[in-house]
């Protein structure tokens, strides 16, 4: 009777992770949010400033109103200015540690 051996596997490593030795990093460090957070601020005092006040009567147009410098002018400045913070913050690169 013919006895045979035991056929033994190949031992398979595991997987190396290839993270083990870098630190995750993020895209956007404190200073970019920070920016982000005053920049929507920018654009919603500028939204608010588009608004103004109620018109007490529904029949009567207030052109004068309207058409102020603070609505026309000056809101739309301000978002402009609101949306320039953003783009600068989302461009602008953190600084190595």
């Amino acid at each position: 009777m013919a006895t045979t051996k035991p056929v033994s596997k190949p031992k398979v490593d595991a997987p190396k992770s290839t993270n083990s030795k870098t630190p995750a990093t993020f895209m956007f460090n404190k200073d970019n949010y920070t920016l982000m957070i005053i920049g929507i601020v920018v654009v919603i005092i500028g939204f608010l400033l588009m608004i103004g006040s109620n018109n007490v009567n529904p029949n009567v147009f207030p052109a004068d109103e309207i058409y102020s410098f603070r609505r026309i002018t000056l809101a739309p400045l301000v978002v402009m200015i609101g949306f320039g913070i953003e783009i600068f913050a989302i461009l602008k690169k953190p600084a190595e540690a």
